[in-house]
């Protein structure tokens, strides 16, 4: 699957087919979960971290989907991570890859770090090297300081299998990215 970035949009109201799925799962997980909820959270992210913490994986999800379909892009980083891994979701990689690219898009440095990986292993978006550099280079650039020393090792450790010509295109790539855009 490519990434394919829509707007957040009401679920009933999506039209790209795989964008309509990640809409459905997502309702459906949180149609599931909503008996279960507490209180609504002034701070959804701060919450679900704690959940996350705790181990209420479970939990950590029913709190991201919310603002992850309203196109939180840190809630959309956070609930690709948990579906990519399998916490308190079924694993599946082509959800979290798809909420990974909207976080990128949207200039998440968590987001396009993870997308960056997906690329690199070709897990859930075909396998590219180029596409994994550019991502992960964005990430490095967007982050604060205390991300962005391991995100470029991790930039460098893509490197280490690319041609100098495909690095080349991975650094044009990020240089001609746009927030908004894949």
């Amino acid at each position: 699957m490519i990434c394919v970035y829509a707007p957040p949009a009401d679920p009933g109201q999506v039209t790209h087919p795989k964008m309509r799925r990640l809409a459905v799962v997502c309702a459906a997980a949180g149609l599931l979960f909503g008996a279960l909820a507490s209180p609504a959270q002034a701070d959804s992210i701060s919450t679900a971290r704690s959940a996350y913490a705790q181990g209420d994986f479970v939990r950590a999800v029913r709190v991201l989907t919310p603002p992850a379909l309203r196109g939180d892009p840190r809630a959309q980083a956070m609930l690709g991570f948990m579906y990519e891994n399998g916490f308190g979701t079924p694993q599946a990689y082509e959800v979290a890859s798809d909420l990974y690219c909207q976080a990128a898009a949207a200039g998440n440095p968590f987001g396009q770090a993870m997308l960056g990986l997906m690329y690199d292993k070709g897990h859930g978006v075909p396998q590219d090297v180029v596409l994994a550099y550019k991502w992960l280079n964005l990430a490095a650039g967007h982050a604060k300081s205390t991300q962005r020393s391991y995100f470029l090792r991790l930039r460098n450790a893509v490197a280490s299998k690319m041609s100098s010509d495909q690095i080349a295109q991975g650094q044009a790539l990020a240089l001609g990215w746009v927030p908004g855009q894949l």
